[in-house]
């Protein structure tokens, strides 16, 4: 199985799931992306601090993930596309890929409204289908860290209608990704640190 090729840190502490052979697309074909996807996860906590004081408009968590992965020359993405019916072009610009770099495109899905899944999948798909790339990475949250935000207090800013695996995972199940292969990953509870 694909994820067997991820080490045992990131499959001990993340919830994997891939579609379409991900894993080995990125490992054999773009293996320095792969490494950097590999090195952002094992260095990433999920810290109090950053769900007891959320950082406004882009949360800590996705600032983390987007930054270290910028550092390694990844880069927002907007892709220029047009339809062309005869002699007439209409501009259908694609929605912006959080992170971008060689034909890997990865969204970073921390706490939006769960509709944004059905855009970034839809995205992806069509981005693949034009070949401009050949995998998609959406990370989010697992399910379970449910638990923590209630504790924390914080259980209504992350309510059931927001981004998290169990409303990612149908949406894939019922062929939205379509063809595009897929490597989803879900930050676990056992990233929790405790630093206030």
């Amino acid at each position: 199985m694909g994820v067997n090729l991820l080490p045992d840190f990131i499959r001990e502490h993340y919830e994997i799931h891939e579609w379409k052979h991900a894993c080995a697309i990125l490992k054999e074909d773009f293996p320095e992306e792969w490494q950097d996807i590999i090195d952002v996860l094992s260095e990433f906590r999920l810290y109090k601090s950053w769900i007891t004081n959320p950082g406004g408009s882009k949360s800590q968590i996705s600032g983390f993930i987007d930054s270290y992965l910028y550092n390694r020359h990844w880069q927002e993405k907007q892709f220029k596309t047009q339809v062309v019916v005869d002699e007439h072009k209409i501009d259908t610009p694609t929605h912006k890929v959080d992170c971008f770099k060689n034909r890997v495109a990865v969204e970073i899905e921390w706490n939006n409204k769960d509709p944004f899944f059905d855009r970034d999948l839809n995205n992806f798909r069509l981005l693949f289908d034009l070949r401009a790339i050949s995998v998609g990475v959406i990370i989010t949250r697992c399910d379970e860290l449910q638990e923590v935000f209630k504790t924390l207090g914080r259980g209504a800013s992350y309510g059931a209608s927001t981004t998290h695996v169990g409303k990612l995972l149908p949406r894939i199940e019922g062929g939205s990704g379509a063809g595009c292969p897929l490597l989803i990953i879900g930050i676990s509870k056992k990233l929790y640190i405790e630093d206030e």
